[in-house]
Parts: structure tokens; sequence; C-alpha cells
């Protein structure tokens, strides 16, 4: 819209332009036929006796020889001396002095007078007057105020009614633009839905235009979904196909750990065997927790936090933690509602494990991202270890069975949504993990 607008506007300015050049040159060239009549009147009038000039007292045009008029006549010979001026000119001075070459020039001018007055001089040469060689230069003036009144009119006309014209033809893009772009509206209604998870395709009622176009996205939303469930399909084969060996592999140990002398081997297996059941684990999570590429969710943060806390609470009863939170009203984040309770939940397990008392959960909403921070009154992490437990293996807490993969996938999953963790100290003097998710 802006730049078609702008177009309209150049384009009105250059008609305006245009127009009032057009009309400023057919008025002077209806000023020239008109000063050139005078100055036939002239020639008609003048006679040459004795290769003198004569010029009779009353000419046929009266207008040269009222005072109050605004026609003017002169008459110089060869040289630009002057030989006859009409009645007319008697307070006229202008400063002008023709220039007779003997081509029969026939030219107009514009000059001013000693008081700055604008005029139109037309100037004519002549060399045979009534059969006689006669040299003069025949002028005629014209005040141009008329000229310019006229101009200046037609000027205010052109911007009252091409600026009205501009206001129409304003309206007129915008309501054409806006019925015409209608259907790329709606197009982004449906995709918009697509990404919230509300409709899984794109819908055929569109221009023929268009319909390429949403096939295309359409074959890539279904292509997306049926590769990302043959990717969890085969991964869930994977891991059951590999539990009951692995389940067999446990009680083989547990038969042989009864004898002494193969004790120490069978804890090795043992530790080996649950290693490998975690990273079967961690890996299933991965593939279903991952961002889609063009699905784009928004899950309420509050009640998934109150299904955390019921359950942290029940599992650290004996501890007596307060949950405290500092959330905006119906705050929400860009994650799948899987992701968000995997990202959460690690967090809290690890607050509500390590912190003395308090877990603190705030969020805010910033120009270009949102922010979501979980920190505790615990001992809080040193700062040359913080690098270290976002490793996937890595724990500092030996006290707790686990193999150490909870922040590893905490920060799988936020890679795959663009966003980033950071770990700092808390001002409740524990640790404070700080997600932000960019816009």
């Amino acid at each position: 819209m802006l730049g078609a607008a702008t177009l309209a506007v150049l384009f009105i300015l250059a008609l305006q332009q245009a127009l009032q050049q057009a009309f400023s040159l057919a008025l002077e060239d209806t000023i020239e036929q008109r000063l050139a009549a005078d100055v036939s009147t002239l020639i008609s009038a003048a006679r040459v006796e004795d290769g003198r000039l004569h010029m009779p007292d009353h000419l046929p045009d009266e207008e040269f020889t009222l005072l109050d008029n605004k026609l003017f006549g002169y008459i110089y010979d060869r040289d630009g001396h002057l030989l006859w001026r009409s009645a007319s000119t008697h307070d006229l001075d202008i400063d002008y002095l023709p220039r007779y070459d003997g081509d029969k020039n026939r030219e107009l001018h514009r000059v001013r007078d000693a008081n700055g007055v604008k005029l139109f001089v037309y100037d004519m040469e002549i060399d045979l007057l009534r059969g006689e060689d006669a040299a003069y230069s025949i002028v005629t003036v014209q005040p141009s105020r008329d000229y310019d009144a006229m101009l200046s009119g037609l000027r205010k006309q052109l911007y009252v009614w091409l600026g009205g014209g501009l206001l129409v033809l304003l309206v007129l893009l915008w309501l054409g633009l806006t019925w015409g772009f209608r259907t790329l509206r709606g197009m982004k209604k449906e995709l918009d839905q697509v990404e919230n998870g509300e409709r899984e395709r794109l819908s055929e009622d569109h221009p023929r235009e268009l319909l390429r176009l949403t096939r295309s996205l359409n074959r890539l939303l279904d292509s997306e979904r049926l590769q990302r469930e043959r990717y969890r399909d085969s991964l869930a084969d994977l891991a059951h196909g590999l539990k009951t060996p692995l389940s067999l592999l446990q009680a083989v140990g547990e038969t042989l750990s009864s004898r002494q002398q193969n004790r120490e081997q069978v804890e090795i297996m043992g530790n080996q065997i649950e290693r490998m059941n975690q990273q079967i684990g961690f890996q299933l999570q991965r593939a279903s927790l991952r961002r889609s590429g063009l699905i784009r969710h928004q899950v309420v943060l509050a009640p998934l936090l109150d299904t955390l806390e019921t359950a942290l609470d029940k599992v650290h009863h004996g501890k007596q933690v307060t949950l405290e939170r500092t959330l905006p009203d119906h705050f929400t984040l860009p994650l799948e509602q899987g992701a968000l309770l995997e990202v959460l939940g690690n967090l809290l397990e690890n607050g509500y494990r390590l912190c003395l008392s308090r877990v603190r959960v705030s969020a805010r909403r910033l120009s270009d991202g949102d922010i979501l921070v979980v920190e505790d009154d615990g001992p809080g992490i040193a700062e040359d270890q913080r690098e270290r437990i976002l490793r996937r293996g890595e724990r500092l807490d030996t006290r707790h069975p686990g193999q150490g993969l909870g922040l590893a996938v905490v920060k799988d999953i936020l890679d795959s949504y663009s966003a980033t963790l950071t770990l700092d100290d808390s001002p409740l003097g524990g640790a404070r993990f700080m997600l932000f998710f960019p816009r």
C-alpha cells in the first residue's frame, strides 16, 4: 500500500507539472498571436514618405491610444532608434532594445519595466511597407499580470482537483488492495492455525494462482508429519527390541551374583545394562520432544506448574519445600506441552532435591523474546563446574541415583527450539537457571 501510494503521489505531481506547463505554453501562444495581430494593425496604419515613417494620430485599434490601456506599441529603425510610440506608453519605461538583422525574425520575450512589472514583448522585423523598402522593428507590449493571474488560478485549481483525485485514488487503491489480498489473509490465518496445532493441512479454498503454493505446503506438512511418526516408531521398535535382551542379561546377572566370585563382574555388567537403559530413554525423549519445523506451540505455564508442584511435593514430602511464583497472567511459552513438561520437570526436580526450603519460578516477556527463570536457595554450583554439568552424563550430586542425563535432555530440547540456557548464582543463595526463548 505504501509503495502504491508513493507511486500515485509521484504520478499526480508529475501530471500537475505537465498540465501546468501545457497550459502555460498554450497561454503564451495565445498571447503571441494576440500581439502579432496588434503588430499587423500597426503595419496597416503605417506609411513611408520620402524614406520617413508616418503614423496617423488615431489608429484603427483604440487600445493604442487610451492612456489606461494595457496594450503598447513601439517602432524602431534598423539601428535601434525609437521612431514612434503609442499614446498608451506615456508612463511606461522598458529596458528593451530590438536587434534588427534582416532575417525577418518574429520573437516573443519577457522583460521587466523600471518598476519591476513583468511584460510580454513581441518583436517583428519588416523590410517592405506597401512596396517600399522599410527596415523597421515593430514592437507590441502587454503586461503579464493577467497571464500570471490566470496561471496562478489554474495552479490552485490543479491543486484542488488533483489533490481530490489523489485522495479518491488512494481510497480506491486501499479498497482494491484490501479486496485483492483477502485471500492471502485467509491463507495467513490457516498457516497460523497450522502453527498453533489447530489444523493439520491448508484448505483448497484458494484462488488457482495460490493452489500450487498451498499444495506444496500441504505436501511438506504431510511429509514432515509422516517422517516424525516413522522416526518415533523406529526408535520405539528399537527400544522394544533392546529391552528384552537387556532384561534377560539382568536376569542372568542376578543368577550369577549368587556366587561370591562373580559378584564384581556382575556389578560391572549391571551398571552397563543400566547405562544402556538410560541411553535408550534419553534418545526416545530426544526424538519425541524436538521441535516441529512448521508447527508453533504456545503452552500456558501456570497449569503445568500446578501439576509439577503436586507431584514433587509428594516425592519430597518430608522436606517442606515452598515453590514461589512470579508470572504474568496467562503467560505462555513457545514449546510443545510435552517438551515444556520435560524441561520444567528436570529443573524443578533438581531444585527440590538440592534446595534448603525455597524454589522460585519467575517469567517475563521482553520485546525480543521470553525469559523463564528457575532458582533455589541450595548450595549453588561453582563457576568452574557450570559448563561441565550441562554435558551429557556429568553429575555433581553422586548421592542420588542417575546417569546425569536430565540437564542434557533439557539443553537438547532448548537447542531444538533455538532457545538458550545460562547458569549463574541466584539471589536466594543457590543456582539460577535462566531460559531465553527468542521471538
